[in-house]
């Protein structure tokens, strides 16, 4: 039997983090957890710039990935190893965009509730999706990518 060509991953992480906004949103809805901290310009202020540093990121990532002919979708073939734009500080931003992306909303809808799914969303990021990324890569680019993998951080 052939192997795929993909990563394997547990699930898409886009569809991981809705599944961690829609958590933290409706426990929050059931057994509500505010802040309590900061008054609504403050929030709107910190979270909507956490939020858009994370979209930033996201589309940088994205961007990048495609200028340099592959795809950024777990679901597609790698076609290469790029080590430019943010990649070049971190081996997983769009995940890092995402992680930021969960603490704005956080801060902007005022629950404490999107900080607690940071747990799991991490762990499932961290050992369903990269985990398998990185042993998919290694397969794929060999030394090619373990150069890369001892240059650059996981995170940042």
């Amino acid at each position: 039997m052939a192997e795929r060509d993909t990563a394997g991953v547990i699930m898409p992480p886009p569809i991981a983090w809705l599944l961690a906004v829609v958590a933290g949103v409706e426990l929050d809805r059931i057994f509500p957890q505010a802040f309590h901290g900061l008054a609504l310009a403050p929030r709107l202020v910190i979270g909507g710039a956490v939020l858009a540093a994370g979209v930033a990121l996201n589309v940088w990532s994205v961007r990048t990935m495609l200028r340099h002919g592959t795809r950024f979708e777990t679901s597609r073939p790698s076609t290469a190893i790029v080590a430019q734009g943010p990649y070049r500080f971190s081996r997983n931003p769009i995940y890092t965009g995402m992680l930021l992306g969960l603490v704005g909303l956080a801060v902007l809808l005022d629950t404490a509730w999107l900080l607690a799914v940071l747990v799991p969303f991490y762990l499932v990021i961290r050992y369903g999706v990269v985990a398998r990324e990185e042993a998919y890569l290694e397969r794929k680019f060999g030394a090619d990518y373990l150069a890369y993998k001892g240059a650059v951080r996981r995170w940042i």
